[in-house]
């Protein structure tokens, strides 16, 4: 390699730039060095620039050149530069002429509800084709049970195990943690009429019925759809998915199934055992804090709680199993093959998955009070 130089030479009509060697990132230091403190337009740019013995020119050394020697267009004229330089010359030249205009946002009612009208055209698009994907799964549910396609039991045993028994000691403690300080907090109000013994109804009624279905749905979404994404994702970016249709394979059948299979059983099953924590934890905090004996405690749910309250809330577990698995797989069939999209539809998955969650508790919770359960 021939390091960048450089020399000036007197001429009639003016200083002449010679330029020689490989004017690249890699030979740049040299000439970097000796040319520091010359500045385009300070007196000392040549008329003419020799190029014969230039041997290579990159982005670098153009800009180099333009910054220290050539300055503004018009440029002196250069004197044997290949063609494929001058246009790579005059390409920087072209960008570090043209001047960057920030983009300022305009504010005021109008783009206001311009923003407001394409962020809800968004949601509407996602909504449908959440809608189409959950279609297109019952289709392929209906193909396995009549026999024209196969379920993959090895791969959902697998996944109920990721998903599922994983899962259990986070969602116990979140529960666990969680039913601890309902009581406490519920005590602390109650305590104000001389009510604290209603702390274990408190308790018992808002993990059967609410606290223990939500909270390990939104954990899950957290950790299982999050999952769902950045695998389906990875395997979108990797081409797999496109290997997968070029055997004749379904993806819906092979990814999405085993996965909707696994939450729809582990999610019931894991619900049930928040609310069991929940309650454990209140009947913890009750016994330590507020006087209420482990036998007072199960006394009064047993008066109190009715076996209702378990069934509408762990009626609603399979509903969030779907929305989980379904959002997840679909953000993952989404990615569109570099880690960044990843990234973004994995955030967009978790975001999605809470909001519809709780949504969807919203409105059921609303149904029951309705229908007096």
């Amino acid at each position: 390699m021939v390091a960048a130089q450089f020399h000036l030479e007197e001429a009639a009509d003016g200083p002449v730039l010679h330029l020689v060697g490989e004017w690249t990132v890699a030979g740049l230091p040299e000439a970097e060095q000796l040319s520091q403190g010359i500045v385009a337009g300070s007196g000392e740019r040549p008329v003419r620039v020799d190029a014969k013995e230039l041997v290579a020119l990159d982005s670098a050394g153009a800009l180099m050149l333009i910054q220290r020697w050539l300055g503004r267009v018009p440029w002196p004229e250069i004197e044997g530069l290949r063609a494929a330089d001058k246009d790579l010359l005059a390409l920087v030249g072209e960008r570090m002429a043209t001047p960057r205009v920030r983009k300022r946002r305009v504010y005021g009612l109008g783009p206001m509800a311009e923003r407001v009208g394409v962020a809800t055209e968004f949601a509407w698009r996602q909504l449908m084709l959440l809608l189409a994907f959950g279609g297109q799964t019952l289709e392929t549910i209906a193909a396995i049970l009549v026999g024209r396609q196969k379920l993959r039991w090895t791969s959902a045993v697998h996944h109920m195990e990721r998903s599922g028994l994983d899962a259990v000691p986070i969602v116990c403690m979140l529960s666990f943690l969680v039913g601890a300080v309902v009581a406490f907090l519920g005590a602390t109000v109650l305590a104000d009429f001389g009510a604290q013994v209603f702390t274990v109804e408190l308790v018992s009624y808002s993990f059967m019925r609410e606290f223990g279905v939500l909270l390990t749905a939104i954990m899950i979404a957290g950790r299982s759809g999050s999952a769902y994404t950045a695998e389906i994702g990875m395997m979108r970016a990797r081409e797999e998915i496109d290997a997968i249709r070029a055997l004749g394979l379904d993806p819906i059948e092979l990814l999405v199934i085993p996965r909707l299979l696994a939450l729809l059983v582990m999610l019931p099953v894991l619900s049930f055992l928040a609310v069991l924590s929940g309650i454990l934890g209140g009947a913890l905090v009750g016994g330590t804090a507020l006087g209420i004996s482990p036998g007072l405690f199960l006394a009064r749910m047993q008066e109190t709680a009715e076996i209702s309250y378990l069934f509408v809330g762990l009626s609603k577990a399979p509903l969030f199993a779907i929305i989980i698995s379904l959002v997840g797989c679909l953000e993952g069939l989404k990615v569109q093959g570099s880690a960044e999209s990843v990234g973004r539809h994995t955030t967009s998955s978790v975001v999605q998955s809470i909001f519809l969650v709780i949504l969807i508790d919203a409105i059921a919770a609303i149904f029951f009070m309705e229908l007096d359960i």
